[in-house]
Formats: C-alpha cells, sequence, structure tokens
C-alpha cells in the first residue's frame, strides 16, 4: 500500500514562525536581565576572592598586604576607586604594576617591588559593570588579618544601564546590585543592598 505524504501548509508554518517570536519576545529581555545581573555578581565574587587573598595572604606572611584597585596592569597604573582591576601586593603598585616579582615568588626576599602576589583583570567578562568604593581605593592588611589603616570599607556594583537597582525576586526580575562590605577587623561581606528583611542573610549590615 502507498501512503500519501503529506507537507506543511503555508499556514501552519506561519503560525509556527509566529510562536517563535512570541517565545523570544518574552524571554529575550529576562535573559538580558539574567545576564546583566551574572555580570554584576562575578564581578563582586571577583572582588571578593581579592580581599580574601590579600587577608589570608597577611596572616601567612605575618606581614602587610595590600589590596589595591587600579587603573591597568602597566607603568602608568594609577589607584583608583572605579575601576574593576585589582592587585594584591606587599608595597604600593602605582606606577609599578607591570613589575613581575623575582623569581616568580612576591614573597621572596629581595622579590621585586611592589612584590605583586596575584593581579586579575575584573572587567573581563563584566563588561557592563561598574564599581565605586568608598574610603578610598585600598585596604591593607595587618599580620592578624584586620585592617591596618583607613581604606576601602565598602565596594557597590551596578550596570549603569540596567536602570535602577531592585530586590530581585520571581516578581519584578530587574536590576540586582551587590556590594561588598568590609570591617575593621578585615571580614568582607557580599550583600544585597535593597533587601530589608532582617531575616535574609544576603542584607547589608
Amino acid at each position: 500500500m502507498q501512503f500519501a505524504q503529506r507537507g506543511v501548509t503555508l499556514i501552519e508554518l506561519m503560525i509556527g514562525l509566529a510562536i517563535v517570536a512570541l517565545v523570544l519576545f518574552l524571554g529575550v529581555p529576562s535573559f538580558a536581565i539574567f545576564l546583566q545581573n551574572t555580570q554584576i555578581r562575578n564581578a563582586a565574587e571577583t572582588t571578593l576572592q581579592g580581599l580574601d587573598l590579600a587577608r589570608a595572604e597577611a596572616v601567612r606572611l605575618n606581614a602587610p598586604v595590600r589590596f589595591q584597585l587600579v587603573s591597568d596592569f602597566t607603568s602608568g597604573c594609577t589607584l583608583s576607586a572605579t575601576s574593576l582591576n585589582w592587585i594584591v601586593s606587599l608595597t604600593d603598585p602605582t606606577g609599578l604594576c607591570n613589575i613581575a616579582p623575582a623569581g616568580g615568588n612576591a614573597s621572596l626576599p629581595g622579590a621585586a617591588a611592589p612584590q605583586i602576589i596575584e593581579e586579575k583583570a575584573g572587567s573581563e567578562g563584566n563588561p557592563n559593570v561598574v564599581v565605586v568604593a568608598t574610603g578610598g581605593s585600598n585596604a591593607v592588611f595587618n599580620g592578624l588579618g584586620r585592617l591596618a589603616s583607613a581604606g576601602i570599607t565598602q565596594l557597590d556594583f551596578s550596570n549603569p544601564a540596567g536602570g535602577t537597582c531592585t530586590y530581585v525576586d520571581a516578581v519584578n526580575g530587574k536590576m540586582r546590585c551587590m556590594r561588598i562590605q568590609l570591617s575593621g577587623g578585615g571580614q568582607a561581606k557580599m550583600c544585597d543592598p535593597k533587601v530589608t528583611d532582617t531575616t535574609d542573610p544576603r542584607i547589608c549590615d
């Protein structure tokens, strides 16, 4: 027996395309917000890792270690309270960000200043994120892991093109900004500045 093969009619094809277009129309904005919030969180987490590293190295070496936001990693680098680039080093890296440590180990005696332990370009993968530091552009930890001098107390991460920071839940799905708070004891905490529920662990102090 032979069976007639039936193709797709023009009307069926148009209906299918209309459904796909509707799904894309509804899904693309949500996906864009998701990507934006992911970039903000990634930038905040990368910075938090740098702060934690600086504190841990200060305790390990029993010596002051600096976390510093810098404009770039060239010989002309400067302090910047609005840069996502950071350096963990034993001495001030201003103007010396391109100097690698002697022997590849910043903690070795005689290592070339500024004895850089680690550096990170925070803008990698986070092109739309900006940071604003409160209290300065560096944090210096002593051998006890405490802040040795006045410096960064807070870092706020956002996307200016994304609108106003809003607490994210299943209903509104808007831009979620992040904040890092640095206590005098040296502890760094990441939180959501728009969370108001005091029982929520994401609330800022």
